[in-house]
């Protein structure tokens, strides 16, 4: 049962996620690489490229934050906080490159960060195997989309290169981990919806 308590916390984690810098433990992806010589639009692109998964990090801080709120097993809240603290991590790695490229962050992220945590509460009160069958394809849609920004980065900026693809590796991992700990496969028109929605997100987030 959620308590207010609980309540306090989130929204204290959400100020945090939204208003204070995120901290690394591990080192900044492609950190000892030098910084290539662009051009101004190439840095315009992969600072909106970067924005995005900025945002996207938002989105998966309050999902995980949501799922472990509702979540039912010790263990599996466990593998959620693990994971949101990866994921803050690739919000520190995702700012550093918006400075560095002279970009800045969505002006949206309060509002994502509100409806993701809506929904991933809503997953871990469906139950385990679904809360973890929602990571997971999250995860997987996760992966895909960064690897299409891989795709669309000036190719000489290998310092976003480095930090998309350590984001990639690690969300590749928590997919695995979410079936490993029993998620369900979620149904096509859900698996749809998602990417929709994620779609939308990504469009106005690349200007806004």
């Amino acid at each position: 049962m959620i308590t207010i308590d609980d309540l306090i916390v989130e929204f204290d984690k959400g100020l945090r996620t939204l208003l204070v810098p995120a901290r690394t433990i591990r080192p900044l992806p492609g950190k000892n690489l030098a910084e290539a010589e662009m051009g101004e639009e190439e840095k315009r692109l992969a600072a909106a490229l970067m924005r995005v998964n900025h945002s996207g990090e938002i989105c998966a801080q309050a999902l995980y934050q949501g799922q472990a709120l509702t979540a039912r097993k010790p263990e599996i809240q466990q593998a959620l906080k693990q994971a949101a603290n990866e994921e803050n991590e690739h919000l520190n790695w995702c700012e550093s490159r918006i400075h560095d490229l002279g970009g800045r962050k969505s002006l949206l992220n309060p509002a994502w960060y509100a409806g993701s945590l809506a929904i991933g509460a809503l997953a871990g009160a469906l139950g385990d195997k679904w809360n973890l069958g929602f990571l997971a394809e999250t995860e997987r849609q996760v992966v895909r989309h960064l690897e299409c920004h891989m795709q669309r980065l000036p190719e000489r900026d290998e310092k976003s290169h480095a930090v998309v693809e350590q984001m990639k590796e690690d969300e590749s991992r928590h997919a695995t981990t979410a079936l490993e700990h029993g998620g369900a496969e979620l149904p096509a028109p859900v698996r749809l919806a998602m990417k929709l929605s994620a779609k939308m997100m990504t469009a106005t987030t690349f200007r806004i």
